[in-house]
């Protein structure tokens, strides 16, 4: 429920700039660049980088990519480590082994 809050005031915060910007040129972000913004921010508890982010683009659009996100670096990890990516995956997130 927070998150459809914090969501929202960041979607109203970012009409507000983006209206302020009407001068100059606004570039766009693509789902990529807001997961990574996103993710980067939330791992450095950012709250006002974390809601920037999640105004860049629709929540389905960065709910996407957060999990593109997550499935690249899994198995980026996977192959550093040279695990399955199923072991990699448990113990990012403290699971025994399966």
């Amino acid at each position: 429920m927070w998150g459809r809050v914090r969501e929202s005031g960041a979607r109203f915060r970012n009409a507000l700039r983006t209206e302020a910007k009407t001068g100059r040129d606004v570039r766009s972000h693509n789902l990529f660049e807001a997961a990574a913004a996103y993710v980067s921010a939330c791992t450095e508890d950012d709250q006002e980088r974390i809601d920037e982010a999640a105004g860049w683009v629709s929540p389905e659009a960065l709910s996407f990519g957060v999990n593109e996100l997550a499935c690249r670096a899994v198995i980026a990890l996977a192959r550093e480590r040279d695990e399955s990516p199923r072991t990699v995956a448990r113990a990012l997130l403290g699971l025994p082994a399966a």
